[in-house]
């Protein structure tokens, strides 16, 4: 860590006060587990477990201008963030640009509007929902919105009883309320609707599946935070120095960056030989989806054809991590979307290359992989970075050309509500107008998912 940054967060610790801290913790609540939070009692260790969790760096300030703005700490965003009110309101303006979620940004606001003597009214009537000890005189709001919500009593879907209770003596925090809900069912009312569905680039493998998306056309729910896991497996450092994968730690990165974005919970696990890969992906087969609404997985390495290498060069069958998530082997994830993105070769053949002005620089390597086949089950797609038999390229300096083209694509049709499909075959077409020192590589989707797969972009 950089001797400025760590001086920036001191500074900024220095000048936070206890109620200031509550508040950051509360807007964080999305980000980091609470029993996490409950640890914290200062603000260096707030800061040190933001780090830990990956949503603030030396290179990566927006989400603590987020919160220093969010609490009205102007005078902090001005002289150690080079930011200002102004600008951070134009960012947040931005789809997808926030991070604190509308449902805390709205209680967080409440609190704030609340007067002492309301705060008291509100305890009153929430005597017989709430343990007593949670309710006493030093309990601020926010701990209260916390209890409710451990106590299902508030849910971001459901402020039934905190209306009830606030319509009484503050109609106006009431009419907020409203407001607020009316804007999450105009957002979700849009998933009710029937889209067209993106025609497969492969449509003779999504046989019967295929034929019910395209009768059906509906949308994968996405309404929980986090949507689900997006687990990413990236092998750089091999056993044989030869093998080493440069470059791919700026893949895991922006991956990371993307995902973290669309709330999922983004875990990456560095260099793993053969048999930890699987035993990696059967472990979160083996967890409890039910509070998510779908899985990624990310898979960065050499291989041969239909598997994956480890760095001690043992393979892995793709299908076998695969069928680690059939409705049979993953209950909780069934008829939910399971989507693997696999950034390696299919063989060692070379794509011949067209006369296409080159837009590549710089020495490019190979990777060497899998995949010809996958089980014939529902709501599973596999995104390959190349077809059978061929090599897939990845520069040492900027990462792979598929995987940072899918998260370009990501991040400017996610907020246009564009479906995986569709930003998929995107990214086919980019990938494969590049002239890649002579060759080309020609990315492939196959897919069984039954409705279309669209990424909720935070507001």
């Amino acid at each position: 860590m950089s001797t400025d940054f760590r001086k920036l967060l001191f500074e900024v610790s220095e000048a936070l006060v206890t109620e200031e801290l509550s508040a950051l913790k509360f807007l964080s609540q999305d980000h980091v587990p609470r029993g996490k939070l409950e640890a914290i009692h200062e603000p260096k260790a707030f800061f040190e477990v933001l780090q830990e969790k990956d949503m603030i760096g030396a290179g990566n300030l927006f989400f603590l201008k987020e919160l220093l703005y969010r609490i009205h700490r102007i005078d902090l965003l001005t002289a150690h963030l080079g930011s200002s009110r102004e600008e951070m309101e134009r960012e947040l303006q931005l789809p997808g640009r926030a991070q604190v979620s509308d449902f805390r940004q709205l209680l967080h606001g409440i609190a704030e509007d609340l007067t002492s003597e309301d705060v008291r009214n509100v305890k009153f009537l929430l005597r017989k929902q709430l343990p007593k000890n949670k309710l006493q005189e030093n309990a601020s709001m926010l701990q209260v919105f916390l209890e409710m919500e451990i106590n299902e009593k508030i849910k971001e879907d459901n402020l039934t009883m905190l209306k009830d209770i606030l319509q009484g003596f503050r109609a106006d925090i009431k009419k907020k309320i409203d407001a607020y809900e009316e804007k999450k069912r105009e957002k979700y009312s849009r998933e009710e609707v029937r889209y067209p569905v993106s025609v497969s680039v492969y449509p003779e493998e999504q046989g019967a599946e295929g034929k019910a998306a395209k009768q059906y056309g509906k949308i994968y729910k996405m309404k929980n935070n986090p949507h689900g896991y997006c687990l990413i497996i990236n092998n750089h450092i091999f056993k044989n120095p030869c093998h080493n994968r440069e470059g791919t730690l700026q893949d895991g990165e922006a991956v990371k960056r993307v995902f973290k974005w669309l709330q999922f919970e983004t875990v990456e696990y560095m260099d793993l030989e053969g048999k930890k890969i699987y035993d990696t992906v059967e472990e979160y087969s083996k967890k409890d989806h039910r509070n998510m609404d779908c899985f990624v997985c990310f898979i960065f390495s050499h291989g041969e054809k239909d598997k994956i290498k480890g760095v001690d060069d043992e393979c892995v069958n793709i299908e076998d991590l695969v069928s680690r998530f059939t409705g049979t082997n993953c209950p909780s994830l069934a008829g939910k979307p399971k989507v693997f993105i696999i950034q390696a070769c299919q063989g060692s053949e070379h794509h011949p290359s067209v006369a296409v002005q080159s837009d590549s620089s710089g020495h490019l390597e190979v990777d060497a992989s899998p995949l010809t086949s996958i089980p014939d089950r529902a709501d599973i797609l596999i995104g390959m970075a190349t077809v059978e038999d061929y090599l897939c390229y990845r520069s040492p300096k900027t990462g792979s050309v598929y995987i940072q083209s899918l998260c370009e694509k990501m991040e400017s049709l996610c907020p246009q509500r564009k479906d995986l499909t569709t930003i998929l075959t995107e990214v086919n077409n980019e990938v494969a107008t590049k002239d890649l020192k002579g060759f080309k590589q020609m990315p492939k989707i196959t897919s069984t998912l039954l409705k279309l797969l669209i990424f909720e972009v935070p507001q």
